[in-house]
């Protein structure tokens, strides 16, 4: 069953505002290379944090509990289920794996998203795939 929509695009710009995350700048650069990722993808507020979704289902929701990094949780939505061994190809070695159906990308600044922002499309087209 598709997500529930929490808020609109533009929501997820007050609610950054008003939270003033000391890592801003990469946030802000990070979400842009997440939707620039797929012409499909849509944004809203799950979990407290910025959240992204195709056509309904949530794929990659953003961790901004610590003030030094932003973490970008991939994973499958609400249901539990493995992808299938070998599923994302990451010959950089940028994923950490918490598991069999999520992973994260750890950022500390925006010029580092900046970087990496075609490998991570690269990864997010990947993950995508499998939503």
């Amino acid at each position: 069953m598709p997500a529930k929509k929490s808020a609109a695009p533009g929501d997820v710009d007050a609610f950054l505002v008003a939270l003033a995350h000391p890592q801003d700048p990469a946030i802000q650069r990070l979400r842009a290379v997440i939707r620039a990722a797929d012409a499909r993808i849509g944004e809203d507020i799950k979990w407290n944090a910025p959240s992204f979704h195709v056509e309904g289902h949530h794929f990659a929701t953003m961790q901004l509990r610590k003030t030094d990094r932003v973490l970008l949780v991939l994973h499958l939505g609400a249901g539990k289920r493995a992808l299938p061994k070998g599923a994302i190809a990451d010959p950089d070695g940028q994923l950490t794996w918490l598991g069999a159906d999520r992973a994260t990308l750890s950022f500390t600044e925006a010029d580092e998203v900046d970087a990496r922002a075609m490998a991570v499309q690269a990864l997010l087209r990947q993950w995508i795939a499998h939503v």
